[in-house]
């Protein structure tokens, strides 16, 4: 069996570490492990989410599964007989996990046809209006890049900023959205003029769409013409795909659920579940509408990020990133962190 990597982010990843015995726990016996570099002895749950958890890994588990599946904080609570505070917590370090991997796994990505909408909701009182810009690369159906914030031109550039910096350069982007107006002025500045923008503008009466326009924004006729005949999802344009994934980003949030009792308490709380839910649907989810032969893929599978559907229990053991000094003191118990340090 493989050993895990030391987690003191100074020690060299080619020095092998060995097992070391076991310690004890209220779960049963752990297998502890040493560095060859430092010498400090460490678990195979260091540097993790699991890391002096009092419950099993798999209560852990369920916890965030369940909250991705749209059940509040005081149902989880119930359901699995801890705390409120303790899923509150656990859901904040889950989130955390989940914001690096999403950053350290999501880039590279071959993105030809791109949509983008945003999702009205808010935080603290009905009064605070807060919008939540989504993306969605409509080949693989993948979660590219999200941000919560105002509905305004700066953060209308920080998010396709943020799909550009995860994508290959070079591509002709085929972007459709809505007819927010700083859309044609933030595509041009962050694709270039080789992109092909075109929205879709919906005219409501009622809460009942009664029109709807199209409009080529940025670009020429004849390249959206032709992007649009070689598209294998869109034979027209529309910004469905995207409308769909707000509708299972909704759904799987607590926090947007449309005549919910809960709702977010601040704009952090709301980013982290939204990071929660977006590793869950590129990574873990399978997509009904993606298939291989009989088998149904995820997002990330589509495009090419993973092999096969992962699972809570391996993103959460993952160590994305080293710990630092501070935080490999931290780690270790029975002494203060000078003298662990020094040792």
């Amino acid at each position: 069996m493989k050993t895990p990597p030391c987690p003191n982010a100074v020690c060299s990843k080619t020095v092998s570490t060995i097992r070391y015995g076991f310690y004890k726990t209220r779960s049963g016996r752990r297998r502890r492990y040493r560095c060859g570099t430092c010498g400090k002895t460490f678990s195979s749950t260091s540097g993790t989410v699991y890391h002096r958890l009092q419950h099993r890994r798999s209560t852990f588990d369920d916890v965030a599964a369940l909250s991705v599946e749209g059940v509040s904080k005081s149902a989880i609570a119930r359901v699995k007989g801890v705390a409120w505070n303790t899923v509150d917590r656990w859901l904040e370090k889950a989130a955390e996990c989940c914001r690096q991997f999403n950053r350290n796994r999501t880039h590279g990505l071959d993105i030809r046809e791109l949509q983008a909408d945003e999702i009205r909701t808010f935080t603290g009182r009905k009064d605070r209006s807060t919008w939540i810009f989504t993306t969605i690369d409509v080949w693989s159906r993948l979660w590219p890049a999200t941000l919560v914030g105002r509905r305004s031109y700066a953060n209308t550039r920080s998010v396709l900023r943020e799909v550009r910096n995860r994508s290959v350069r070079g591509r002709t982007v085929f972007i459709a959205t809505d007819g927010f107006e700083y859309y044609p002025r933030v595509v041009r500045e962050v694709f270039g003029p080789m992109c092909i923008l075109g929205q879709v503008l919906k005219t409501r009466r009622n809460d009942r769409v009664v029109k709807v326009e199209r409009r080529l924004a940025v670009g020429t006729s004849w390249k959206f013409d032709e992007v649009l005949a070689n598209s294998e999802d869109s034979a027209t344009l529309n910004t469905s795909f995207v409308e769909r994934l707000n509708l299972t980003i909704r759904q799987g949030s607590a926090y947007l659920r449309r005549r919910a009792t809960c709702h977010a308490r601040s704009k952090g709380r709301l980013e982290e579940q939204l990071e929660l839910v977006r590793c869950h649907y590129n990574f873990v989810r399978p997509h009904r509408s993606l298939k291989l032969g009989r088998q149904t893929v995820t997002p990330a599978m589509q495009a090419e990020l993973t092999k096969r559907p992962l699972t809570f229990r391996e993103i959460f053991s993952s160590r994305s990133l080293p710990l630092s000094s501070e935080a490999f003191a931290r780690v270790f118990t029975g002494c203060t962190a000078n003298a662990r340090l020094a040792a």
